[in-house]
């Protein structure tokens, strides 16, 4: 990236499964409270497809993985024994995917503001990335909790936009699910995909303006949508 070439542009990222691998933690959270509930754990690759929707939905289906299905307000005191496992073991296993750093310092260098804009609650997001000493490299953080709404509704990802300090011209969505593909159509923003996160939807049926493998990629593929 040349120096200055991102003056303008705004880099909104999705965070669990795009800048961190955070499944390891996340599932266990999730099989702590499923064993609270007296339910049997769920392997990683079954918990995967959900994460994108938050720590509520990945608790509703575990329950329906073991044919166990609770009211809501079970799900409720459920979901306040996950956050409370999650939030004292946000980042044990966890880690920024490789390339992320070096992309992201980049892009700063060029520029660019930079957003995180996830259906992860802001407090628990601040926090993961503050453990992996990531904070200092975002402008913004818009969790599901930050606005009034939150992602497909286009108006989290522009709302993080305008958090970051950002302009409405040129703004580009990363993201690893259907998720973050439809927030960015709804704004009107291109969006690129990587294709190692958390989706049960193959990366290239999403429907996104790129994919790439790693973020290695990353410079080139922004490159060519920005032109």
């Amino acid at each position: 990236m040349e120096t200055a070439h991102l003056n303008g542009t705004t880099l909104v990222f999705d965070l669990d499964g795009t800048l961190v691998d955070t499944a390891p933690d996340l599932v266990r959270a999730l099989n702590h409270t499923l064993a609270l509930a007296g339910c049997e754990a769920q392997p990683v690759s079954a918990a995967l497809p959900f994460i994108s929707f938050g720590a509520r939905r990945m608790i509703v289906e575990g329950l329906a993985a073991s044919h166990s299905p609770r009211n809501d307000d079970e799900v409720d005191r459920l979901l306040a024994k996950f956050l409370e496992h999650y939030s004292a073991n946000v980042a044990v296993e966890s880690r920024p995917y490789p390339g992320v750093i070096d992309i992201l310092d980049a892009s700063l260098a060029a520029g660019a503001k930079l957003a995180v804009c996830t259906n992860k609650m802001e407090r628990l997001s601040k926090q993961l990335l503050g453990e992996l000493d990531m904070d200092h490299l975002f402008h913004a953080v818009a969790g599901r909790d930050t606005l009034p709404v939150c992602k497909p509704d286009p108006a989290h990802l522009l709302g993080a936009v305008r958090m970051a300090g950002g302009e409405g011209r040129r703004i580009v969505m990363v993201g690893d699910s259907a998720t973050d593909v439809n927030t960015a159509k709804a704004a009107g923003v291109p969006s690129i995909v990587v294709s190692f996160g958390y989706t049960e939807i193959p990366p290239h049926d999403l429907g996104a303006d790129a994919v790439i493998d790693d973020y290695g990629a990353f410079a080139g593929t922004l490159e060519s949508l920005l032109s």
